[in-house]
């Protein structure tokens, strides 16, 4: 019994003191994983995928994903800044590269280490296309998304150790725990929780696009023709992204107020 309570009170301690707040929406998020450590392993790690694929440089693809890269996160900087938080990106170290494959995919690191598959290209287009998918992809690097999946995962085996403890006697219930526990904590917290992460990069990008001097339509352009090569989706709720329907529905809904954030920062044309 004591050891279950010091397990509950240990749980709710680091769930209260390890927090951050998210630049962009102001809520409080979850850190037990400091940046300290997380950069540093993710520019490894980066440097190494890049030492096993084949970088494409010098081309016009090359080029244009460097350049919407830079863009992304010169905007990343003025938001941040005028927001007052300056030096946020201090221990960020951006770099952007164009990788040889069929994959129709991208992603960021955390600390702004981004990778363009060819295969996503013919989906995005236009640069407008390629700014929405790295905004996309920015955003989650911004949101400390990358930490938060971290730390929501160590408190779920924090809280099948406690529910292991408590059922110690009972072997028969300790079964039907895990499995329920590990049923309900990925379709009730873990998948909610990534598919939360996927709306809000959805929502930062498109203001990051719009201040880099992009069209935000072209996102939900961009969506449309992903849904329309996509095949046999799982449904949104079994699923770590939300459904292209209501990415595209969103993404409508936010483009003019996305635009008007920019035109704070004096961008009134925009690029399609």
């Amino acid at each position: 019994m004591i050891l279950r309570k010091s397990l509950i009170t240990l749980l709710l301690g680091v769930m209260v003191v390890a927090c951050s707040t998210n630049p962009f929406t102001g809520k409080q998020t979850l850190a037990l994983v400091p940046n300290s450590q997380i950069l540093p392993m993710a520019f490894q790690q980066y440097d190494q995928f890049l030492s096993e694929n084949k970088v494409v440089k010098g081309t016009a693809d090359a080029n244009m994903v460097k350049s919407v890269g830079q863009k992304m996160a010169a905007a990343a900087e003025r938001y941040l800044n005028a927001n007052g938080y300056a030096g946020y990106l201090t221990d960020y170290r951006w770099e952007y590269n164009l990788i040889e494959s069929k994959d129709v995919n991208a992603w960021c690191m955390p600390g702004g280490k981004i990778v363009v598959y060819t295969g996503i290209l013919p989906v995005t287009k236009t640069e407008a296309g390629l700014a929405a998918v790295m905004g996309h992809e920015v955003a989650h690097a911004l949101a400390n998304h990358g930490q938060q999946r971290m730390s929501a995962a160590q408190l779920q085996q924090l809280g099948a150790v406690a529910g292991n403890v408590a059922l110690a006697n009972n072997p028969e219930n300790q079964q039907i725990f895990n499995t329920a526990y590990g049923l309900g904590s990925n379709l009730g917290v873990m998948l909610p929780f990534s598919r939360s992460h996927e709306t809000e990069a959805d929502h930062i990008g498109l203001i990051l696009m719009a201040i880099a001097g992009y069209e935000p339509m072209a996102a939900a352009q961009l969506w449309e023709r992903m849904q329309a090569q996509s095949q046999g989706a799982p449904p949104e709720f079994l699923s770590t992204h939300p459904a292209s329907t209501t990415r595209i529905q969103n993404i409508k809904g936010w483009a003019a107020s996305a635009k008007a954030e920019a035109r704070k920062f004096g961008v009134t044309t925009f690029k399609n």
